[in-house]
């Protein structure tokens, strides 16, 4: 493991040192690619409405002119696919497979929204070969240049490749509800984002509140909690009010934003994705060094 990773920053750094030098015959690249703005979404425990969130929120951001890709990170479960009630035919995986181009592996999602499932197989990367760490750096290169935000569907919980790919997003998204046990976990996220060296800008979903009241009341009590003993500053992105036509549109496996427009929470999804435009996304576009999810299997391989 150790020698793939070595290997993985020898290909980025050489990557690297060819976007800043020219293309490899030499012509000089005027017009360097923009990167994406990589949002992470994540929770402290299952049973949130994560992956719900991150497809309604994909696509109000598509809706808006947002090129957006949404990544179903959960590798060995398709969550993407059971709510969206598709079945893609290529997976995260495939991303290595040379006969394949990044539009054939990409999924259609609802109103242009893109997808690749998390399928399964993550125990493949540990045996890729020098020829298959190369695609994949050159894969999420064609990505930077797709789409102007990836949204990271994550696993729940505390582990070592939800907290790498927390670490390489631009921001992170965490999804709680106003139970205890929720919160309390959601809590144990904040705790193990602040002391990463590279600590990422945290924004807080309270999904399911019953009244504004509560939500807000939920998010202080987190944010005095991060203060007082992480000293690690979050904000609040928003709250999705309690919608039995959630759970409805869950069971005919189409997003709430497309069965039920008018709903609260149909309604309280396009703020959040208004302020996540307005907050967060640069006018200008940015250079791309190195891709993100590069680091992220960089992180894996350490």
């Amino acid at each position: 493991m150790t020698d793939q990773a070595g290997k993985l920053r020898t290909l980025v750094k050489n990557r690297i040192s060819t976007e800043k030098t020219g293309t490899e015959n030499g012509a000089l690249d005027t017009n360097p690619p923009t990167k994406p703005h990589f949002i992470c979404i994540t929770s402290g425990k299952g049973g949130v409405g994560k992956t719900n969130f991150s497809i309604n929120l994909g696509i109000a951001l598509t809706r808006q002119g947002m090129r957006t890709l949404v990544i179903d990170a959960d590798f060995g479960l398709a969550n993407v696919d059971v709510v969206l009630g598709t079945i893609t035919k290529y997976t995260f995986m495939n991303l290595m497979d040379e006969n394949l181009s990044v539009e054939n592996i990409l999924g259609e999602g609802p109103e242009g929204l893109k997808i690749i499932s998390g399928g399964s197989g993550l125990l493949n990367v540990l045996d890729m070969s020098e020829e298959k760490l190369q695609r994949i750096i050159q894969r999420f290169n064609e990505l930077n240049t797709l789409f102007d935000i990836v949204i990271i569907d994550t696993g729940a919980g505390l582990t070592k490749n939800i907290l790498s790919f927390v670490n390489a997003s631009d921001e992170t998204i965490l999804v709680t509800t106003p139970e205890p046990t929720s919160l309390t976990d959601a809590y144990a996220m904040i705790k193990a984002i602040s002391r990463e060296p590279e600590r990422t800008k945290v924004s807080v979903v309270v999904n399911r509140a019953e009244t504004h009241e509560e939500a807000d009341q939920n998010f202080e009590k987190l944010l005095n909690a991060s203060m007082k003993f992480l000293n690690f500053p979050i904000h609040s992105l928003g709250i999705i009010l309690d919608d039995y036509r959630v759970k409805k549109s869950v069971q005919l496996q189409v997003p709430f934003l497309i069965k039920y427009p008018n709903s609260i929470a149909s309604r309280n999804v396009e703020l959040i994705s208004r302020k996540v435009l307005n907050h967060n996304i640069d006018d200008a576009p940015h250079e791309v060094k190195e891709s993100n999810f590069v680091k992220r299997f960089i992180n894996i391989f350490k």
